[in-house]
């Protein structure tokens, strides 16, 4: 998705023009608002720019040369032009060169760009106009629809009504589609056509009561039968008469309103928030300036686009700084919070949320339907591919969805152990820097932390395991004990690949001493717990792979795969109780998942349990759920928890819920967004990512990898089963690098562990947001004690992935004190060891 500034200046105003029909009069209303700003009467003089992105036709009909021709001293340019009179997708074909859409758009920003370089003085001001081709969603040269080709500068929009029969309705239809995609329609504008069909009087009625002003523009002289020389008179004197009437200093005025109380808007947000606003994870004392505040104007794609600061500004190209560009894209690098999946703005999305909201609004569920709810239900039980798995739970957010989980588990083991949960202090087992939520029974689940110690009933309710961790280092994987801990969990061992960590055959029984060394650990500390300690367990706890707020530990996945193969052995309970008949069933004591952070594609499969090779009894799911719109999670049970809860009682029923359970907007969402996640899957980009991460040679453990296509031909392994979307080289890098104590790259998440150094996380976080220097992106991201984390989303290209990599290598140097001469004689070695590895 194109990073380019959203356009907002402060002596430009750029408007882009958009048509509710082709031939509604775009360029008339372009050429009548122009001329209006260049001969306005006032201290301010204004230059007018009009761009064309895309024409087609003979050249001697284009737009540009129209609006030159009547307006005096406008600067006027047409990007591309097609020679076919036609749709611009059809009119490129055979061309030369057709521009992508992040070309094109880039193109129309450097061009207003360039134009507000220009404007030296404070009463000189500009107003470029971006008129598009045909209506709202006619294609342009790619075949995507113009709204979102260029909605990654969110312009602020006139519409020009469709004044024909028929008008009214494509018209409101321009304008929702819009809005839809969070464009600001400035203004509506309707040409007075006396009456005929009496569009203007019912449109400009209709949006008022929307709260979208709009204006009535005097009617197009009639030019049929006129020679060229007759046309142009006429219209000359059209011009000249009409834009410097009353009803155009009313819409100017207006526009130039707009723009002023834009501006207002965002210098004024973060101080407006620091009045009333009590943010998450913030302590306050620490805020020692507003401007610390990040302000987003809006979000597209992978970038924010941020309010530029005093510090921001310092490493702003002297070009930028002329223009008084008042906002900067920056790449999204945590995610949102690790909710991004299908890109911010996302108009698939965004459609799909107002057709459920449509349809439904909100319904209650308790006792109740609908459909998207169950074919949600459906696809997730189905996706996860665990037969154990029968129920699905809604509830808001991971934190509750953790609660419902569980109370699922405990209730489940009290009833098959007679134990009284509400007497006895029935525990969990987890796992050490694990994090489950911020609500009081999540919090309980995690051991004392940052998160929970001064949290005033915050009790800790359970047993925590130390557990080797898996990193890269200096080019080579390697799971690592706890410092002090070799002698129960083994001495660090080495791999070349990652897959060969996951390889379980390799490292099973049999193959070392690890899995021994892990299943005494586990048992003697059970031992210790249960039988000498006499403590009770309703449930295994924990995040499989990879430990998110803890610091994004990477969790050697053997170790959990002997946790759960343990646990289900383990007898928790004094007495004899009768093992179930059913395999299905859970044995020794529930095991919970927590995949809200690590499931739904984000370790690069639909669940990582399948990455473990195990079926829990109990999932959680949430964040990418629907893509990053919406708030909205899951717990996943089996039918042996589901029937804990059967009786004749209400009491002994799941008396768990929220107002806005199942709410068939994020529902729908939710369905919407796995779609896009399995096309996804299936796609080339993904496809090439796996490829690059995958053993060179098709080689694994000293044998080819091949594989059989349906037309039984003969391919090698197109991919790696760990991959990641950060590039092999990047990642190698920079676990090589003098500052970096280890990297972790899997899936959609990039962690770089720092050597302990107070505040060099912080440091280098603050370089990638505000220290553009030698690096044409901005990045945003979030630390985790010395751990700085960056993630994609599961739609980012590699290109963009490509540039905040680079972004990353330097101002780590930077912040190392490692110069660029000195960087670029290290270049060479660590070339040599690079390709040394990849071999």
């Amino acid at each position: 998705m194109s990073g380019v500034p959203s356009g907002l200046w402060q002596n430009l105003i750029a408007l882009q023009v958009y048509g509710a029909n082709t031939n509604v009069g775009k360029t008339v209303f372009s050429t009548l608002l122009g001329a209006h700003f260049v001969r306005r009467a006032g201290k301010r003089k204004w230059s007018l720019h009009y761009i064309k992105p895309v024409s087609t036709g003979p050249i001697e009909d284009a737009d540009d040369s129209y609006v030159k021709r009547h307006v005096e001293g406008a600067s006027v340019t047409t990007l591309f032009q097609f020679k076919e009179p036609v749709s611009p997708h059809i009119a490129v074909r055979g061309a030369n060169f057709v521009p992508t859409d992040d070309y094109l758009v880039r193109r129309v920003h450097a061009k207003i760009k360039k134009d507000a370089g220009k404007l030296s003085w404070e009463r000189h001001m500009g107003l470029t106009i971006v008129e598009t081709a045909g209506g709202v969603l006619s294609p342009g040269p790619s075949g995507a629809p113009q709204a979102d080709i260029f909605r990654p500068m969110r312009l602020p929009v006139i519409l020009v009504g469709d004044h024909r029969l028929g008008g009214i309705a494509s018209t409101i239809s321009a304008a929702e589609s819009l809005t839809l995609r969070g464009y600001d329609i400035s203004a509506v504008i309707c040409f007075d056509d006396k009456g005929k069909y009496e569009n203007s009087d019912y449109l400009l009625k209709y949006f008022g009561n929307m709260d979208i002003p709009a204006f009535t523009i005097p009617w197009i002289p009639q030019l049929e039968g006129y020679t060229q020389e007759q046309e142009r008179a006429t219209m000359r004197e059209y011009y000249e008469r009409q834009s410097l009437t009353d009803g155009m200093y009313k819409l100017a005025d207006f526009i130039v309103q707009r723009h002023t109380e834009r501006l207002t808007t965002m210098n004024k947000l973060a101080s407006r928030t620091r009045k009333t606003i009590w943010h998450p994870f913030t302590q306050h004392k620490t805020i020692a300036n507003t401007d610390d505040i990040l302000v987003w104007d809006s979000a597209y794609g992978d970038y924010f686009q941020a309010r530029h600061t005093p510090t921001s500004l310092k490493g702003i190209k002297e070009e930028d700084a002329a223009g008084k560009l008042l906002l900067y894209p920056a790449f999204d690098g945590s995610a949102s919070w690790w909710t991004q999946g299908l890109g911010h703005g996302n108009p698939r999305l965004s459609l799909a949320a107002a057709y459920a909201a449509g349809r439904y609004g909100h319904v209650m569920f308790a006792g109740a339907t609908h459909e998207p709810a169950v074919i949600l239900a459906e696809t997730l039980l189905k996706g996860t591919d665990n037969p154990r798995l029968a129920k699905c739970f809604y509830t808001d957010d991971g934190s509750t969805a953790a609660e419902v989980g569980i109370k699922m588990a405990l209730r489940a083991t009290c009833k098959r152990y007679d134990w009284d949960g509400s007497k006895e202090n029935i525990e969990i087992l987890g796992l050490k820097g694990s994090y489950h939520g911020d609500t009081i029974g999540a919090m309980d689940a995690s051991e004392p932390n940052v998160y929970n110690e001064k949290v005033d009933w915050y009790r800790g309710r359970g047993y925590w395991f130390d557990f080797p961790t898996v990193k890269m280092k200096s080019g080579e994987w390697m799971v690592e004990p706890p410092k002090g801990m070799a002698k129960e969990l083994g001495a660090p061992e080495f791999f070349t690949h990652l897959d060969d960590v996951f390889d379980f055959d390799a490292r099973g029984p049999g193959q070392g001493r690890r899995w021994w060394l892990y299943e005494q650990y586990i048992k003697e500390r059970l031992d210790i717990l249960v039988k000498r300690q006499g403590r009770r367990f309703g449930a295994l706890v924990m995040e499989p792979i990879l430990l998110g707020a803890g610091g994004m530990l990477f969790v050697d996945p053997l170790f959990q795969r002997k946790l759960v193969e343990v646990v289900r052995a383990y007898q928790f309970s004094a007495q004899e109780v009768i093992p179930p008949s059913d395999p299905l069933h859970w044995t020794g004591v529930p095991v919970l998942f927590d995949e809200v952070f690590t499931g739904l594609n984000r370790l690069g499969h639909f669940t990582p349990s399948s990455l473990l090779a195990v079926h829990p009894d109990i999932s959680i799911h949430a964040k990418l759920l629907t893509g990053g719109l919406l708030p909205l999670s899951v717990t996943l049970a089996s039918k042996a928890i589901f029937n804990a809860f059967l009786s004749p009682s209400k009491s002994d029923a799941l008396l768990h819920g929220h107002s806005y359970t199942a709410h068939p907007i994020g529902c729908h969402v939710a369905n919407t967004s796995l779609k896009e996640m399995e096309v996804l899957k299936n796609g080339f980009a993904w496809k090439s990512f796996r490829r690059k991460w995958r053993r060179e040679s098709g080689h694994r453990g000293g044998h080819v990898v091949k594989r059989w296509s349906m037309r039984g031909r003969l391919n090698v392994d197109d991919g790696a089963k760990t991959w990641s979307m950060w590039g092999k080289p990047l990642v190698v890098w920079l676990s090589y690098h003098t500052a970096v104590d280890h990297v972790v790259a899997i899936g959609s998440v990039l962690a770089v562990a720092l050597k302990d150094e107070e505040g060099s996380a912080a440091g280098l976080r603050d370089a990638l947001l505000n220290d553009r220097s030698y690096t044409e992106v901005s990045v945003h991201s979030r630390v985790l004690g010395n751990v700085l984390y960056l993630m994609a989303s599961l739609t980012t290209l590699p290109k963009d992935l490509d540039a905040v990599g680079d972004a990353l290598k330097q101002k780590l140097d930077s912040v190392s004190g490692i110069t660029r001469g000195q960087r670029n004689n290290r270049k060479h070695v660590q070339d040599i060891t690079w390709m040394k590895y990849a071999e």
